[in-house]
């Protein structure tokens, strides 16, 4: 049985759960705040508490974005006998919509909670990130205009996922916004973008047969592979352009160690096939942009400043 497209035939609850949790996507929302935390290091700054917790904050909201989504795509009608991505525990019936809803509502007050320890240390600017985190993961799909199915969705990943979540957790170690820290967003923001991409971009058919007007459908598959491999060449571009500019040192190109992963990822995506082979290019992609994340934060904290 592949557990990418099947599920047991009476799963659990934790099973059931668990389905919704997408336990194999939470990669993609620890790699950036391992950056930050390099860079506010980097930068002089390293405070335990505001790492931990932002570590745990990241967790959540990308748990919560999960069961969120897994809820409003069945509402929305968006998931349908011919989803070609990994089952969704409502378009099951195994959990209902009441249950996703607390259980949403239940992930989204935890994160809250540790939301407010960051404001504690970061002040108001984290307090209006935070809420600004949380109204984008409901609205991807959900709401009276659901961002992800009018070609946003790219958008807004790359923002929160790069921009606000390096940078964002360098703040909270050095109480300053330092050009480093944005600039290594942008490779952890093109990578966890390259994630979605790949999604939208096995789902045109049957996103376009349901109304969902992604950037994929847009632009059409040939320009969404392109877009794929643009946002992994320049993901591996900017630590090199780093060390030429002297922001930091060669330590900064461990990353590269992760390229014969990235390149077999591209080779699928570019190829023609069945769409389901694209369920294991999205989970590779998931765990390259740790790996990834996981060398270029050893790299920042261990080559520094030159």
């Amino acid at each position: 049985m592949n557990a990418a497209t099947s599920v047991p035939t009476r799963p659990s609850r934790r099973a059931a759960w668990l389905l919704a949790i997408r336990p194999q996507t939470l990669p993609v929302s620890v790699g950036p705040v391992l950056v930050g935390i390099a860079a506010g290091w980097a930068e002089g700054g390293f405070r335990p508490v505001a790492a931990a917790a932002a570590v745990l904050v990241a967790l959540l909201l990308q748990v919560a974005a999960n069961l969120a989504n897994d809820l409003f795509d069945f509402r929305s009608g968006a998931d349908t006998a011919d989803r070609l991505g990994p089952p969704r525990a409502a378009a099951l019936g195994l959990l209902t919509e009441r249950e996703l809803v607390a259980g949403t509502a239940t992930v989204v007050a935890l994160a809250v909670m540790g939301g407010l320890v960051l404001a504690a240390i970061g002040g108001p600017v984290i307090l209006v990130l935070g809420v600004a985190a949380i109204v984008s993961l409901l609205a991807y799909s959900g709401g009276p205009w659901p961002y992800g199915y009018h070609g946003l969705g790219e958008v807004f990943v790359f923002i929160f996922f790069g921009v606000v979540a390096v940078a964002g957790t360098a703040y909270l170690q050095t109480d300053r916004w330092e050009p480093l820290s944005f600039a290594t967003a942008i490779p952890m923001g093109c990578l966890i973008t390259a994630v979605l991409v790949v999604n939208n971009l096995r789902d045109i058919s049957t996103d376009a047969a349901t109304g969902k007007r992604t950037l994929a459908v847009r632009i059409g598959e040939r320009g969404t592979q392109l877009e794929f491999g643009i946002l992994i060449a320049v993901a591996y571009v900017v630590p090199i352009t780093l060390l030429v500019g002297r922001w930091l040192n060669v330590a900064s190109l461990l990353p590269l160690l992760s390229a014969p992963i990235a390149i077999p990822l591209i080779r699928t995506v570019v190829a023609a096939g069945e769409p389901r082979r694209l369920n294991l290019v999205l989970r590779g992609t998931a765990r390259l942009s740790l790996l990834f994340a996981v060398l270029f934060a050893v790299g920042i904290g261990v080559g520094g400043r030159p």
